[in-house]
């Protein structure tokens, strides 16, 4: 069964289990998260056009999932720690980071671009999967910490870790699942089935449902409409509140669709049809909250001007911030490596420096 509040017409559905969990959420909360997909579409749009104008070298476009990223996201505390891949723009948009600190790392200025503990949103994660074990490690460090199951919800914090269908098959996606059930650790994991891994359709991957290979480790399962940014809040608040209770982990997979290419050097037409592309672009999770907050009189075109206001705004600023960037000292590489210093580090620094330096002028290379 797929969990859905919001069809694709934006008519709200009951569901005895999952409506508690969004009732408490005012119209303010759901404009909020309206914008913020909008925002995310902007800066997204902003960041392919950069891309193909040779300001990146790379990008991978989060085009129609904005839904399951922003609604899960508006389900975490700023106590709860977040482990992306490297397409959760909607996520750090959530969390409160400055989107054009994503582009640094695609335009190959930084090796990351931002502090992770500054909104608990760590470094995207390029090489697939392997973030989930980083994820359930740090889980597992919460759980030693004392910080679950205390009652105290100023103490109390979970994880959450986000990746794609693709990355279900990796090994180091099984290997954290296998850690998180056994140590019960406080994390979830939050798959954005978007249909496609590259040109591998899901169906290739899974004759049955993502969400099953959850509960083939004895971890909670659901399957959620990913296009339904409420039911996606529901299902991850639901989790979260599992998680930092001392419940343990959840697998949540949300079906939803990459409607651009898997990255800006990928050309989708090549693997799926333009028919498949149109369906689900029907079921638009932006299109399909405006209709709800419209239906209900939640919020009028005064609202939704001022968004797209601020949306054009945001994509101003991502194409000046994107041309500022330049790279910093290639040093700079050696400075985040553990939290205290290492000797180790430390001389393959002094290395690294003393071989930079040879390049100078009157240097011995």
């Amino acid at each position: 069964m797929t969990i859905q509040l919001l069809d694709a017409e934006g008519r709200r559905h009951q569901h005895a289990e999952y409506d508690p969990l969004v009732d408490d959420l005012d119209a303010g909360a759901v404009r909020e998260m309206y914008r913020d997909m909008v925002l995310t579409r902007a800066f997204d749009a902003q960041a392919t056009s950069l891309q193909r104008q040779g300001e990146l070298g790379l990008w991978p476009p989060s085009l129609g999932q904005e839904g399951a990223q922003v609604g899960s996201a508006h389900a975490l505390r700023p106590k709860d720690f977040v482990f992306p891949s490297y397409r959760e723009h909607g996520v750090a948009q959530v969390r409160g980071m400055e989107l054009p600190k994503l582009l640094a790392l695609f335009r190959g200025t930084r090796h990351g671009g931002w502090d992770p503990h500054e909104h608990n949103f760590h470094l995207y994660s390029i090489v697939i999967g392997s973030h989930t074990l980083h994820a359930v490690g740090y889980a597992m460090g919460v759980q030693r910490d004392g910080d679950v199951g205390t009652g105290d919800q100023d103490r109390d914090r979970a994880v959450v870790t986000y990746f794609g269908d693709g990355a279900t098959s990796q090994g180091d996606v099984n290997e954290a699942l296998v850690f998180a059930a056994s140590n019960n650790a406080p994390v979830v994991f939050f798959v954005q089935n978007n249909q496609w891994a590259i040109s591998v359709p899901a169906a290739t991957q899974s004759p049955v449902p993502l969400a099953t290979r959850g509960t083939g480790f004895g971890i909670p399962s659901v399957r959620v409409d990913g296009n339904d940014v409420l039911a996606c809040y529901a299902v991850a608040r639901q989790a979260l509140e599992r998680a930092r209770s001392g419940g343990g982990p959840t697998f949540i997979e949300a079906v939803t669709y990459r409607l651009g290419a898997h990255t800006t050097s990928d050309d989708p037409s090549r693997y799926r049809e333009r028919e498949e592309e149109e369906r689900w672009a029907g079921k638009d999770p932006i299109a399909r909250l405006r209709a709800y907050l419209e239906s209900e009189h939640l919020a009028d075109e005064e609202f939704f001007g001022a968004v797209e206001q601020e949306a054009d705004e945001l994509a101003t600023a991502t194409r000046d911030r994107c041309r500022e960037l330049v790279a910093g000292p290639t040093v700079e590489m050696f400075d985040n490596v553990y939290q205290a210093p290492h000797p180790l580090v430390a001389a393959e620094r002094a290395d690294f420096l003393a071989y930079e330096e040879s390049f100078t002028d009157g240097g011995d290379a």
